[in-house]
């Protein structure tokens, strides 16, 4: 493929950020998500061996879940992406050879963004939806009025500092996806405990958008 695939229709707008996961745990934390009604999971590169906690990920779940990775830097990071079988690349920002070779791939791109100039640049290399990051600095209103000038048809995402509390603040900027962090994983927590706040953040979601059809 040479353009970057639309980002796909989710139940909830919802991306798990699990980093720090490790290999070991990744299948059952992966699938404790996804059966909360998470259907987008990003492990970042900065986590211990990224790329095989995706592979497993993938494996491990149905083809309807979108399974790929954040803190994509370089091309050689999204050649990685692909042989693991991921499908969404997540970066911090917008970097022109790291969008061009994710178009070869067809992957969902949602690269991150903290300006105009940035969320026009990220656009115009074919970005599947914009991640304003970090958002809680950006906040709401900060989006908003960037959203205010973007095509009406951008998908536009908060990420940082964003937790299950934050989603009808957003809303109102025109935010429809969070990728949610440390409020949801982080590296010690059992099985049970991502179940709980990943359960609570679907209900949160489903509080501020309505239930997933």
């Amino acid at each position: 493929m040479t353009e970057t695939a639309p980002f796909p229709k989710l139940g909830r707008g919802l991306v798990a950020i699990l980093r720090g996961l490790r290999p070991d745990e990744a299948v059952a934390v992966g699938q404790a998500v996804f059966a909360a009604g998470i259907e987008a999971i990003e492990v970042p590169l900065n986590s211990p061996d990224p790329f095989v906690s995706i592979a497993s990920i993938v494996k491990a779940l149905p083809l309807a879940a979108l399974v790929g990775a954040g803190t994509v830097l370089t091309p050689t990071d999204v050649d990685g992406l692909h042989k693991a079988g991921g499908r969404l690349l997540v970066s911090p920002n917008i970097d022109t050879e790291v969008m061009g070779r994710a178009k070869t791939y067809g992957m969902v791109t949602m690269p991150g963004v903290f300006t105009p100039t940035e969320a026009f640049q990220a656009i115009r290399l074919g970005a599947s939806a914009l991640k304003f990051f970090p958002a809680s600095v950006l906040g709401a209103t900060g989006i908003a009025a960037m959203r205010a000038v973007l095509p009406a048809r951008t998908l536009v995402g908060a990420v940082g500092g964003v937790s299950d509390k934050d989603f009808a603040g957003y809303k109102a900027a025109g935010v429809s996806v969070f990728g949610l962090g440390s409020s949801l994983f982080k590296p010690g927590m059992s099985v049970d405990e991502v179940t709980t706040r990943a359960q609570a953040a679907v209900a949160a979601w489903d509080a501020a958008f309505g239930a997933a059809q």
